[in-house]
């Protein structure tokens, strides 16, 4: 059997001041730099600068909740909201033809003496009827 050697790597062991951390935080929060950047250019681990925002971060304090919502999906929320405003004023507008067109038969009937509703209603197209015409 071989003997492989087993190389150490001995690490020296780096402190950053609660200054450092607090700026780093900072220019996190302040979207100047990435977790994954600030983890190569300083050599620490993203588990040691999780840590630093948990600490030193202003929106993570007691009672404050931190949305982070893309601007983009503010957006098409807005404009969602603006298409069924939109959908809601044809409705009405579709809504009221029809109560006037309603009163209109209405008034008609009771002028002509007849119900036009029922003399003039739309057969069913359910197939329950005869059709009239030639059968063979």
């Amino acid at each position: 059997m071989e003997n492989k050697s087993v190389k150490k790597v001995i690490r020296n062991h780096r402190y950053f001041s609660e200054d450092f951390k607090k700026q780093k935080v900072k220019e996190l929060e302040q979207n100047l730099i990435g977790v994954s950047e600030l983890c190569r250019i300083y050599e620490v681990s993203g588990t040691a600068v999780y840590k630093w925002i948990h600490k030193y971060s202003v929106h993570l304090k007691k009672g404050i909740t931190q949305v982070i919502e893309m601007e983009s999906e503010s957006k098409k929320t807005q404009l969602l909201q603006k298409k069924v405003a939109e959908m809601e004023r044809i409705i009405g507008q579709k809504q009221l033809i029809i109560d006037f067109l309603e009163k209109v038969i209405d008034f008609s009937s009771e002028e002509l003496g007849t119900d036009i509703k029922k003399k003039y209603e739309s057969e069913s197209l359910d197939g329950s009827k005869k059709i009239k015409g030639n059968t063979k």
